[in-house]
Formats: C-alpha cells, structure tokens, sequence
C-alpha cells in the first residue's frame, strides 16, 4: 500500500509544531519537498499572516535556548545566519548585553568551578569561554574574582 504524501502546509505546521522555526530555515526544509507548482515562498507568506510563522517568536525561543551557554557573539551570527537582522537583531543585541557577564560567571562555573592554578589553566578556561562566543570584557568580568584571590 503506497504510504500517503503530506501536503507542504502540513508538513510546515508540523515542524511548526514541534519548535519555532525562522522563516529561512522553515523554506529550506520545505523546498526538499516543494515539487512542480508548489509555492514556497507563498506558503510562508501565508503562515507568516496566520501569525503561525514569527520572527521575533524565533528569536526569542532561540535567546532563550542558548542565552543561558553561549555568549552574545555566538548568539548574534546564529541569529543572522538564521536571516534574523536589522533592528531586531539590534533590539536582541542591547537586552543581551545587560547580563552577559553573569551568563559567562555561571559558564565558568559550571565548567570549572576552581581558580585556575597557573598561567596555562587560566588561559584555557579564558579560551573556553571565547569558544562560548563571550566578549572580552564578559571574561574578565567573570575571571575577576579569580584574579583577586590569585
């Protein structure tokens, strides 16, 4: 029995369902399906007036998925590599920039939870938290109370 095709808007509320998807993302996985006389780009338009498809929902379920590991340079080039810029990525930018070194304290922490011993244990947990994509003021900020009990 052949197993039944599912429609592309079916298929799109179905990844909708399950997580919030940018509008970038969600066209590249329709367009493996999309066949002859299907509209990709309409479909979105449609999801997006239906209010099923929202940047600005995307962007906050993605700071909020990764605010809590990652730094704000990684959180950022995530965001524009997902097609998010402009004056959203602007507004996201200043509100993660209130709590960056706290984020990157409780990194660090987590991670290591010790002052570094020497030289070379400093600089690798320095070079842990540049990984995370966390600025260098977030690290010095974070590494600090280390470098008043060294």
């Amino acid at each position: 029995m052949a197993k039944l095709q599912m429609s592309l808007k079916a298929r799109a509320l179905k990844y909708l369902s399950a997580r919030e998807h940018s509008r970038l993302e969600l066209g590249r996985k329709l367009a493996r399906y999309a066949q002859e006389g299907d509209d990709v780009e309409a479909l979105l338009d449609s999801l997006e007036a239906a209010k099923f498809l929202s940047q600005s929902r995307f962007s906050e379920s993605l700071v909020n998925r990764r605010a809590a590991r990652f730094g704000n340079s990684r959180i950022l080039s995530e965001l524009q590599s997902h097609g998010i810029d402009g004056e959203a990525l602007q507004d996201i930018k200043g509100s993660l920039l209130d709590d960056e070194a706290a984020r990157a304290k409780e990194v660090w922490r987590k991670k290591f939870g010790h002052l570094p011993e020497d030289a070379a244990d400093r600089a690798k947990q320095m070079r842990f938290l540049q990984q995370r994509g966390f600025s260098s003021a977030a690290i010095r900020s974070a590494m600090k109370p280390a470098d008043d009990d060294a």
